[in-house]
């Protein structure tokens, strides 16, 4: 059951929504290591276990289906014991399934330990601390989950070049051992403080009839919100904005070198590790900052000017991609006009159903990355082998891009209106 305020402790330094987010950032880069430090040891584990490099592969598909799949169940559990205790587990199975990752001897025993241990520990803490954040700041709901989101990605940046060099001088499995004892404890920690706000909390001196964003004045059930069409819209428009962009990311690579410029160098760089490294950062800063904007101009509104920038960055992309300072300056503004996704669908979601089961509805609509992260890989390299080209790639990214952007300020806009009037 959720922790609920007391008056003997509401006074406590960790009821303060600000530490509640700090702590929640911390919670988030303590689990960004699994993704995105993976490829670190890719090379380490094949040869240890001798598998072909698909096989492998199938590890970090089970760590992004675990995490994204089973997110209803997580949530729901998160609401049901409370962040910290699940926040707890959560870490406890980031960090362990890393530890016994180090001692696997065959693919399977990885795929459990690191796929599925992993997966579904980053999966608790990733959704419960969105759902989180959207209780404690209903007036920067925005901003709050930007901030979240944008510390599941930019974690790693901390551990990155420590962990590279740690593999390399101590080998792989010293490595797993200890950072994921690491980040297992200081994810442990940081939970124990975590805190759900009492049920109608809401910030001193703010009233939600008054503010920019339109909010619902009643919290919904999953039941009640998967019967509503607006969820299903959501679903859709998330799902077509998470396929879209990653046809793009999971191809970035394979573009550089097709168009030859992956070697190239800009400002004494090679192209494509420096447009990496600007994506990272610009795909981390994306999230907080539409999400601020959202705060002050609207949701809908947002979500078009967002989506139309991804369409228009993609075409100018397109455009000049065999232009080496050019590729690497508009990588980075494709990965700026969609990462803004996790901090813009939540809390539009949670302001049309309440933040009551703010995690829990969540859950379920996170599933549409899972939708994006089958769907846009595949389809692009579908579209590539039977077309000879990436010009078709281009054309469906932009006119799903632009489609979405569209039924944000139409669609999405009047139903929200009509629904928020009704509640």
């Amino acid at each position: 059951m959720a922790t609920a305020v007391t008056a003997a402790d509401r006074s406590a330094w960790y009821w303060n929504r600000w530490s509640q987010l700090i702590l929640g950032l911390i919670a988030m880069m303590s689990i960004s290591s699994p993704q995105y430090v993976w490829t670190l040891f890719t090379g380490p584990l094949n040869q240890k276990l001798g598998t072909t490099l698909a096989e492998l592969q199938w590890t970090f598909s089970l760590l992004i289906i675990l995490q994204t799949w089973c997110s209803p169940l997580q949530a729901y559990l998160v609401d049901r014991f409370g962040p910290r205790m699940l926040i707890s587990v959560g870490a406890l199975m980031s960090g362990g399934g890393w530890v016994l990752s180090a001692y696997v001897s065959n693919i399977w025993a990885l795929y459990f330990t690191y796929g599925i241990i992993c997966g579904f520990g980053t999966g608790i803490i990733y959704v419960g601390i969105i759902g989180l954040m959207m209780r404690w700041f209903p007036d920067r709901r925005g901003l709050a989950t930007g901030l979240a989101a944008a510390g599941y990605g930019f974690g790693a940046i901390f551990t990155s070049f420590p962990i590279d060099s740690m593999i390399k001088s101590s080998g792989y499995a010293h490595t797993l051992v200890v950072w994921g004892i690491i980040l297992g404890v200081i994810g442990i920690i940081a939970a124990q403080w975590l805190r759900v706000p009492p049920d109608g909390w809401l910030p001193e001196g703010y009233a939600p009839e008054n503010a920019t964003t339109i909010q619902s004045r009643r919290s919904y059930t999953p039941r009640e919100m998967l019967q509503n069409p607006i969820f299903w819209l959501l679903f859709i428009m998330m799902s077509m904005m998470a396929t879209s962009g990653l046809m793009v990311v999971s191809n970035v690579g394979p573009f550089a070198h097709e168009y030859n410029v992956a070697g190239a160098l800009v400002l004494g760089m090679a192209a494509l590790p420096l447009s990496l490294t600007l994506s990272r950062f610009t795909n981390g800063l994306t999230r907080p900052f539409f999400g601020w904007v959202s705060d002050h101009i609207g949701r809908e509104w947002t979500m078009g000017l967002a989506f139309t920038l991804e369409c228009i960055g993609i075409l100018v992309l397109f455009a000049f991609i065999d232009h080496p300072a050019l590729f690497v300056v508009l990588t980075g503004l494709v990965f700026f006009g969609w990462g803004e996704i996790f901090s813009l669908f939540p809390s539009t979601l949670t302001d049309t159903f309440g933040p009551k089961y703010a995690a829990t509805n969540y859950g379920f609509l996170y599933i549409a990355q899972g939708v994006g992260s089958i769907l846009g890989g595949p389809a692009a390299a579908f579209l590539k082998q039977h077309t000879g080209s990436w010009t078709a790639v281009f054309i469906i990214v932009a006119c799903l891009d632009i489609i979405t952007a569209l039924l944000a300020v139409t669609v999405l806009r009047a139903m929200r209106t009509r629904h928020i009037k009704q509640s």
